[in-house]
């Protein structure tokens, strides 16, 4: 069986044999101390080469931007040629492979980062009904402290910064995480910015740190690397955006011209993002369903059949189906995740969820 989803792609800056991406998801396996990837990473994401193309969970690109025990940089020697050993064991399965830039700032705790520090964030507006996971449990979050204007400037620098490192450690790009309520879209949202310098105050203001921090990243590694992921009216990690359309129409207006490599878009919420966006992006556009449960293959299918976007993301079936194009090309039965083996630990949960068999697989598809 053959479907949309599983058609080459062949775009300004990217050629790909099928139009399936396998989405950012947080593993929480790196050496916590030194965030140098865990040794079978590499493993992991060869097994899902197959997919069009790979974003890697969130790497930080500044220390103060680490999310949560196991999570991994991009910012050491260390880390670097850590990642080059994943990399290259993509490229040898045949596989594409983008890294994620993940700066959470407010979405972190003293627990988390180096010497008990406290966390950053536009403005110092505290994530009051969620807890955060340390590696003392769920804590609750602390008050973070607003960043000066140089802090938000470095942070910029340390975007383009981690950029660099990643096309040192052999990614063919990387995608910039301004959705979910992590830094970026701090910035972006009326209730968390509450600035009164260049980075806040209007909607122009609002917009200037995502901005900057893209066309950083472009001017480093070349515009046709550089992807950006956006989740806009999603009211995870108690973001409350007042005009959505207004604010992401101004955002994808102003990006567009840079001729980036994608547009990653999360549609959650009443907000019909992807119908919304689809007609201001020029280039290639990356659709993804952020619900309650994994998005299902004719879900997928019908965004990119009607033409809301170019590619489509899966996450949650990437993690315990490493094949999941050929098990979508054969309508073959897909395994269910284990939920408490997603975060931390080994290579129980990681690597060891089994490819179909060939023969299986020709089964499936009689």
């Amino acid at each position: 069986m053959t479907g949309t989803l599983l058609t080459p792609y062949e775009g300004r800056h990217l050629t790909l044999p099928n139009r399936i991406v396998m989405a950012p998801m947080t593993r929480g396996r790196a050496d916590d101390a030194t965030g140098v990837p865990h040794p079978l990473t590499g493993t992991y994401y060869a097994q899902r080469a197959t997919a069009g193309l790979i974003v890697t969970e969130g790497l930080w690109p500044d220390v103060l931007g680490k999310g949560g025990p196991g999570v991994p940089g991009l910012v050491t020697d260390a880390q670097v040629a850590g990642w080059r050993e994943v990399t290259g064991a993509v490229h040898a399965a045949g596989g594409t492979i983008f890294a994620q830039l993940w700066h959470v700032g407010r979405m972190t705790h003293p627990l988390i980062l180096p010497g008990g520090a406290t966390p950053l964030a536009p403005s110092a507006v505290r994530i009051e009904g969620e807890p955060v996971y340390t590696s003392e449990g769920d804590v609750e979050h602390v008050t973070p402290r607003a960043m000066t204007t140089a802090e938000a400037e470095a942070a910029v620098t340390g975007f383009a910064a981690a950029a660099r490192n990643a096309i040192r450690a052999g990614f063919d790009g990387v995608e910039v995480h301004g959705a979910n309520g992590y830094l970026i879209q701090q910035f972006l949202a009326e209730n968390t910015n509450r600035r009164t310098d260049r980075f806040g105050g209007s909607r122009s203001g609002r917009l200037r740190f995502a901005l900057d921090v893209v066309e950083a990243v472009a001017a480093e590694v070349g515009p046709g690397r550089v992807g950006l992921r956006i989740s806009p009216h999603n009211p995870e990690n108690e973001i409350a955006e007042e005009d959505p359309q207004g604010t992401y129409r101004a955002l994808v207006d102003a990006l567009d011209p840079l001729g980036l490599a994608y547009l990653h878009v999360i549609e959650r919420g009443a907000y019909g993002a992807l119908a919304d966006l689809r007609p201001r992006w020029s280039g290639t556009l990356i659709g993804n369903f952020n619900g309650p449960e994994p998005t299902t293959r004719r879900a997928g299918e019908q965004v990119v059949a009607v033409g809301l976007a170019d590619l489509f993301s899966f996450g949650r079936l990437f993690i315990s189906n490493p094949d999941l194009p050929a098990r979508f090309a054969a309508d073959a039965p897909l395994t269910p995740h284990i939920p408490e083996l997603v975060y931390g630990g080994g290579g129980e949960g990681y690597v060891d969820y089994p490819a179909l068999a060939a023969a299986e697989i020709q089964s499936a598809d009689v």
